[in-house]
Order: structure tokens, then sequence, then C-alpha cells
């Protein structure tokens, strides 16, 4: 319990005793699947980045300035296409008169700085460009990349690359006499027969699902069947929401989204799988910065920020601006499976 002036009632010489037991309500922030490392780097020294597909066999190009060492051979018969990265952009100006008898933590320190004020809405726009990544990482393991609006398609990649999207598997979770067991065989089969050589002895299959389908499949009869009697009988109590289950080779994520249930969400008796550890599956590109001249030339990389002041000598406010240029790319979308629960 600190002792601070009494300022709310003008008394300088006064004394109020303030509570510093603040809780700040903060919404959950996902980030799985930035977690998982699904997603390789391609630092790209253009706003534009090149993908070559030749029999559904497709590669990332980063584009090269003048000078440098040529990228490896495109095989005869590829067919190369541009992407261009987007641009994400967002800022907060401190204005002086903002901070004027502003209280902060501890409340011992009357003024808040600039400099702590600067870094603290740094932060919450870090925080927002982390979620926006995450949400463009969803939309690239779902095959569909989305602005934030949550309807602008930024990239479609069945469509760019001409694949239908597989159909949808009814895993029939409601039925005790279902085989849950070679259906996710079955899923494994077509995921690995897609990947056309990018799966590898250590590729999984993994699964983002929702409320529904993760709780009809951790009580489905035949999950129970194959742990009991095991040293894993143990695992089928106390199992926690958005938690993972092993079954059949698959991880199964009961996927937590955003809390309003809608920005990031996976529908809850839906189920979609994507590979883990597949090579080149996943790509994202940085582009580089180079609307601005303090950039030109460098290669891209994941966001970079500036930090303006009032230009004209009055010192009335200073400004934090981050910049981001992705391009979330999914290689193999014949790969991303989908179920429904019933």
């Amino acid at each position: 319990m600190a002792i601070v002036a009494d300022i709310f009632n003008q008394n300088a010489w006064g004394a109020v005793e303030f509570d510093e037991n603040i809780v700040q309500r903060v919404d959950f922030k996902p980030q799985l699947l930035g977690g998982l490392n699904l997603f390789e780097p391609i630092n790209s020294r253009s706003q534009s980045i090149a993908i070559a597909n030749r029999d559904q066999t497709l590669a990332l190009i980063p584009t090269s300035a003048m000078g440098e060492a040529p990228a490896e051979l495109i095989p005869q018969g590829a067919k190369v296409r541009d992407f261009r990265a987007v641009r994400l952009a967002k800022g907060s100006t401190v204005f002086a008169h903002e901070l004027a008898g502003m209280l902060a933590l501890p409340f011992d320190q009357q003024t808040k700085s600039v400099t702590d004020e600067v870094t603290t809405r740094t932060g919450q726009i870090m925080d927002d460009l982390e979620l926006t990544w995450e949400h463009m990482r969803l939309g690239a393991v779902l095959g569909q990349v989305v602005d934030a609006d949550g309807s602008s398609i930024l990239w479609d990649w069945y469509d760019e690359w001409g694949i239908s999207q597989p159909a949808e598997v009814d895993f029939a979770l409601d039925d005790a006499t279902t085989d849950v067991r070679k259906k996710c065989r079955d899923l494994k089969r077509a995921a690995q027969k897609a990947a056309k050589g990018v799966w590898t002895p250590s590729t999984r299959l993994g699964s983002l699902v929702g409320d529904e389908f993760f709780d009809l499949l951790v009580n489905h009869p035949q999950y129970k069947e194959t742990k009991l009697g095991t040293a894993q009988a143990s695992s089928l109590e106390g199992i926690e929401g958005y938690s993972v289950v092993d079954f059949e080779g698959i991880s199964f994520i009961n996927y937590r989204g955003t809390d309003d249930g809608s920005t990031l969400s996976i529908d809850s008796a839906k189920a979609r799988f994507f590979p883990i550890g597949a090579r080149g599956a996943f790509k994202v590109g940085w582009a580089p910065a180079s609307e601005f001249k303090a950039y030109l030339g460098q290669a891209g990389k994941d966001y970079v920020g500036l930090l303006l002041s009032d230009p004209s000598g009055r010192d009335q406010w200073d400004r934090v601006e981050l910049y981001s240029y992705p391009l979330y790319v999914c290689t193999r979308p014949e790969m991303l499976l989908r179920a429904k629960a019933a």
C-alpha cells in the first residue's frame, strides 16, 4: 500500500492510501501454431516472392537483388508465379498532455515517463501483431488466409494451385460401434499420398478440433479401450479442456482460439488435419520494409519498428509504429484434411 499525494482533490499536502492490487482483464492470445514451428521462413529482398509449381511439387524461391548469387535451378516445365506480401502496420501517438499528472505503478512515481508509455504501447501493438500472425497461420493451416475482417480473402491456396478441397470425413463419434482407429489410419494414408515426397519419417499428423469433437472423441469406447489395461489407463481421467491427446499416431488438439469464439476459432463439431514436420509444407515469406530509406536493400524480417518525434520543435508528442510484410503459404493444401464429429 503506497502513500501518494491527494491530487484528486487538489490537496498537495494531503495523502491518501491507494490499493496497488489492480487486476487487468486481458483476452487470451492464441499462439499454438507459432509454437509448433510449422512455417519455414524465407527472408526476401523484394515485396514479391516467387513460387515454382511442377507436378504439384512446390518450393519457395526468394527474389534476389542484382549481383547476388542465382537461385537454384527451376526444373524444366515448372510454372513460376509471383505473390506479393501484404502490409501490416499499426502505430500509436503519445501526447504530452496525456501524461500530465498521470499516475503510474508503483504510485510513488507520480508522473509516467514518455519512455515507459511508449514501451507499454509498443508491447500492446506487438500483441496485436502476434495475434494477426497467428490468424494468418491458422488460415494457411485451413487452406485459406483471410484478412482481419474475416471475409476478405488474401490467399486461397486451393484455388492458387488448382486443387479441390478434400471431402469432409464423418467420424460418426456419436456411434459407439464406429471404428475410429480405421478412420484415423485412412486419414493418415490420404495425407501421406498427398504429400508427394515431403512426408519424412519424423512427420506426423496434427488436428485442430473443436470442443464437441474433442469431448466425443475422448469419451468414445474405442478410444478408451486402447488404454484400459495398459500403463496409459490413468490418462483416461482428468483430461483437460484445451489439451492434446494422441490417438493412432494423430495429435488431436482441442484448439483454444480467441475468447470471442470467432476471430480465431475451430467449429465445435469439426476437426482440421494438417502435417507437422513435413518438409516445406508451410512457408512464411518476410518482405522488406522498402518503403523506408533506412531499410532499402535489406532482407525482410518479421517486423520493423519506427520511433518518431514531433518535428516542430514543440516536443508535443512521440509516436511508435510497427510494420510487418508477411506471406503465409501452404504448399500442400491437398494434405489439409477435415472431418466432422457426427
